[in-house]
């Protein structure tokens, strides 16, 4: 047998797979997920719960690898994700869309089967909504991408609630709509330090589509609604005091950050020409692009500290006082 006629060897690895399901953005998934199962307050078996949040996982899961099926091309243009599987050429993009498919028939089927169908469709609602609407409709084609494509995002505390209970009361759209509101002054300000990947690979974020100046002031606008909504559960009984005192001073804290950033330059000056792997992708920035960065990295603290505290006063004995 001559070289020209051996086996092509696959680089694919079991890693691979579980790079597919995006593991940091399940890992929020699942603690905004739980804190909705949790602080609905229903009396669910605890094993039903685990395997209720497991299904809500994997499909967050499958629309992540859905994601990346859907955008190998793309991906492989930015800095930040051209070392995912299928933008690096690991996996092909059939086998990417196979597995997606195949993790949300299974986790939304058992989601159903293990709880309720309303549960069930939320998830499945969520998927497609990813998937389909964010991924291959808005995109590529508004500046308004990120604001109405968050939704997908905010959907997990609601399936956690619907999931104890068989509803989703205005309680828990109410962590959906601060999961929405958080998400547009989150991605813009990375955007704003990553506004050359996104030119290149042709989407329409809004620094590319409307300039730094005007994304900087549409986080400030955005953060000055997003923060009383935050703080919202502390007044209307769905958080207590340790809650409205962790969103208070947060918020505060976001707001600042929010404000510095608009009387910044973030984003005025192109990107660094090249950068040393993800890490430095996401965190190391030009000196006048710190606020945007800043603010990017205090929104995930201040939006998990806003979960705890839901968690932590429903399990501490002093969470009631």
């Amino acid at each position: 047998m001559t070289q020209a006629d051996a086996p092509v060897l696959s680089t694919t690895q079991p890693e691979d797979f579980f790079q597919l399901l995006k593991p940091r953005v399940m890992s929020l998934v699942i603690f905004t997920a739980a804190t909705g199962l949790v602080v609905a307050g229903a009396d669910i078996n605890p094993l039903v719960a685990a395997i209720a949040i497991l299904c809500i996982a994997v499909g967050a899961g499958a629309a992540g690898a859905l994601n990346m099926a859907l955008e190998g091309d793309t991906d492989a243009l930015m800095r930040r994700t051209r070392g995912r599987p299928v933008a690096a050429g690991r996996l092909k993009s059939n086998d990417a869309l196979t597995f997606g498919v195949v993790l949300s028939v299974f986790s939304v089927t058992l989601l159903g089967m293990n709880t309720n169908w309303t549960a069930a469709g939320l998830l499945l609602l969520t998927i497609v909504y990813y998937a389909v609407f964010y991924t291959l409709m808005l995109k590529r084609r508004t500046p308004q991408n990120i604001v109405i494509g968050g939704a997908a995002g905010a959907f997990p505390p609601v399936i956690g609630w619907a999931a104890a209970t068989g509803e989703a009361p205005w309680q828990a759209w109410l962590l959906f709509l601060i999961i929405f509101l958080w998400t547009p002054p989150h991605s813009w300000a990375l955007a704003l330090y990553s506004t050359g990947d996104y030119a290149k690979a042709g989407i329409p974020m809004m620094p590319v589509a409307r300039g730094a100046k005007s994304t900087r002031l549409q986080i400030l606008l955005y953060s000055l609604v997003f923060v009383p909504v935050a703080i919202a559960p502390g007044l209307t009984g769905l958080g207590g005091p340790i809650y409205l005192a962790v969103s208070v001073a947060g918020g505060l804290l976001f707001l600042a950050l929010a404000f510095r950033l608009w009387r910044s330059r973030a984003g005025d000056q192109p990107d660094k020409a090249e950068a040393v792997g993800r890490e430095a992708a996401l965190y190391d920035v030009r000196a006048e692009a710190k606020p945007a960065r800043n603010l990017f990295a205090f929104s995930i603290l201040y939006l998990m500290a806003l979960f705890a505290a839901l968690l932590v006063e429903r399990f501490a004995p002093f969470g009631a006082l």
